[in-house]
Order: structure tokens, then C-alpha cells, then sequence
């Protein structure tokens, strides 16, 4: 496993991400075709207006959200089954392998994305820095100050942290180790592809709080090990004992299962104040807080969100160095993989 984690992690770090005929945009150009094609949300409009009738258009929306699901993931993974099956030669289904790995994280395109954060904040160039955050989160950012654009940042960066570069790997290896090599590129492929729908539909807005629940359900069992596994990361490679005592008082109170442990183990980690009330879809949401309190720390500036890139490297090189633990222990005990 350790051979293709590295093909992956050296043509990233050295290529970084497709910024043409990336196969994430085709997919992502699927989706939304299927998705007007099926979604018929106005059924929503009626949700509140008859309980029974609701009721009815709840679960259909729903079954028809699963349905959609199913019709963009499944060809793909029957027709990536059947090539790599069909590879015979070794040397290309390493570099296959290695490849498909490196479609599915993005350990340098997210610290890109956060260092043209940093640069305009550290110019004092708000609007540019606003510009920045807008391309990685959700949240209204037209009024973001620098506390709250680096806040919202550091947030982005240890919650794709897990979501785009510990998840992929997680699933490759241990599908890899049970199931083969075949199969880990397979599971590898299906969580980038759920995981690129819940970032499309798993949104709790009319047009898709029904349709897309399946799409974050299943993005939430895919997260739920590996994120735990990214925040004991965290914690090891930080601020141990801060990176527990939030996990454990604030992890579990956060809106989302899986980014509440991540992202308080990760202030906790390199000591920043996180979380806070913020706009989404032109709606206030008061938020608990992740961490310290900001009155008794320094509150999030730009150097906190270079902490935050350096936290999720280190991490790299945390789970580099024991899935080759893993791969030697194998091989000295005649098991190859």
C-alpha cells in the first residue's frame, strides 16, 4: 500500500490539482444533470402544507435522492472494476493505482488554496481575501473581517483535512489490505465520488434538504472512522492534551458527527479559537465554539492558518510513515500487498 500512497502523494505535491480535465469536473458536470433531471423540489413547497401529503413527499424526494445516488455511482464503479481487472501487467496497475489515489485527495490544492488566503490578508487586501475564501466555503463572506476570514479558513483547512486527503487514504489501504488492490481503488473512487455529492446536495436548503439527505448520510458513515482517526492525528502532531480536552467537551455538540471531532481536536491542537456565529444562505447561524475561548488566547490571524497547514502535512507524514509500519510488518510475514 505504502508504494501507491507515495506515487499518489509525490505526483500531488509535485503537479498539485488538473486545473483542466480534471476527472472530479466531468463527474461533477454529471451530477448536476442528473440532478435536474430527478430533482423535482417542488415538492418541498407542499411539505408544510398537508401533514399526510408531507409525509409522502418527504419519503418520495428522499427514495428519489437515493436513486440518483446510486445511478451516478454505480456505472462508474462497475466500469472502473472491469479495467482494472482487465489490467494484467503489474507495472501498469501501480501507476494506475497510484494515479486514481492522487485524483481522489488533495493535500496540495488545499494548502494552495489556503496560501492565497494568507498573502492578501497579510497585504491587508480584504476584498482579495474574501474573494479567496468564497472558492472553499459555503458561508456568506461579503462582510468576513480578518478574524472571521481566517477563522473560516483554518476551519475549511482541518475539516478537508480529513474529507480530502485522510478519508481517501483510509479507505484505499484498508480496502486494499481485505480486499486487494483492485477493490481499494474501487472504495477510493466511491468515497471521492459520495463525498463530491454531499458537497453538491448535502446542503439543508428547499431545493435539496430532502434530496440530498441520502448523499450526506452516506457521506457521514464514510467519515465517521477516518475522521476520528484524523483527530487523534491532530492531536499527536499538536497540542496533545488541548486536542483531547476539546474533542472530548466539544466534539460531539458541533452540527456535524464528524467535523465537530476534527475540527475541535484541531484547535485544540494549535491553540486557536474556531466555530462562532456566521451566515449561510443569507440565514444567521449561531455556532458553538471549537477550542479556547477567544478572550483568553490570540484570536485567529494568518499565522494560524499557516499552523493549520503545517498540523495536516505533519499528519501526512504521520500516516506515511506507519502504513509503511504496516506494509514491512506484512512483508516480513510473507504477506504482500
Amino acid at each position: 500500500m505504502i508504494l501507491y500512497l507515495l506515487i499518489a502523494l509525490v505526483i500531488d505535491k509535485t503537479f498539485g490539482e488538473l486545473k483542466i480535465y480534471h476527472p472530479l469536473v466531468g463527474f461533477g458536470n454529471c451530477v448536476n444533470w442528473i440532478e435536474k433531471k430527478l430533482n423535482k423540489h417542488k415538492f418541498q413547497t407542499t411539505f408544510t402544507t398537508n401533514g399526510k401529503n408531507s409525509f409522502k413527499n418527504r419519503i418520495k424526494t428522499r427514495i428519489t435522492g437515493l436513486i440518483a445516488h446510486a445511478c451516478i455511482t454505480i456505472p462508474f464503479i462497475v466500469l472502473f472494476y472491469v479495467v482494472l481487472t482487465l489490467i494484467n501487467q503489474s507495472t501498469v496497475l501501480t501507476i494506475v493505482a497510484g494515479l486514481i489515489l492522487y485524483f481522489c485527495i488533495g493535500w496540495n490544492s488545499l494548502l494552495l488554496h489556503a496560501k492565497n488566503i494568507i498573502i492578501p490578508l497579510k497585504n491587508n487586501d480584504i476584498s482579495k481575501a474574501r474573494m479567496e475564501i468564497g472558492k472553499i466555503v459555503s458561508r456568506d463572506t461579503t462582510q468576513l473581517d480578518e478574524t472571521a476570514i481566517s477563522k473560516a479558513t483554518i476551519e475549511s483547512v482541518l475539516e478537508n483535512g480529513a474529507d480530502a486527503i485522510f478519508s481517501a487514504i483510509f479507505w484505499f489501504v484498508i480496502t486494499g489490505f481485505i480486499l486487494g488492490l483492485e477493490a481499494a481503488c474501487v472504495m477510493c473512487i466511491y468515497y471521492r465520488m459520495s463525498n463530491t455529492l454531499d458537497a453538491m446536495w448535502g446542503y439543508k436548503t428547499d431545493r435539496y434538504l430532502y434530496f440530498g439527505w441520502f448523499a450526506a448520510r452516506m457521506d457521514d458513515v464514510l467519515n465517521f472512522i477516518p475522521a476520528r482517526l484524523t483527530a487523534i492525528s491532530y492531536a499527536l502532531m499538536g497540542n496533545f492534551n488541548g486536542a483531547l480536552k476539546y474533542w472530548k467537551q466539544q466534539g460531539n455538540n458541533w452540527k456535524s458527527p464528524n467535523a465537530g471531532p476534527v475540527m475541535a481536536s484541531g484547535a485544540g491542537a494549535i491553540n486557536v479559537s474556531l466555530g462562532g456565529g456566521a451566515v449561510y444562505n443569507g440565514n444567521w447561524q449561531e455556532r458553538d465554539i471549537l477550542g479556547p475561548a477567544e478572550n483568553t488566547q490570540t484570536i485567529a490571524k494568518s499565522d494560524k492558518i499557516l499552523d493549520a497547514c503545517k498540523l495536516v502535512t505533519r499528519c501526512v507524514f504521520l500516516w506515511v510513515t506507519l502504513i509503511f509500519i504496516i506494509d514491512l510488518y506484512a512483508f516480513l510475514n510473507g504477506q504482500n500487498f
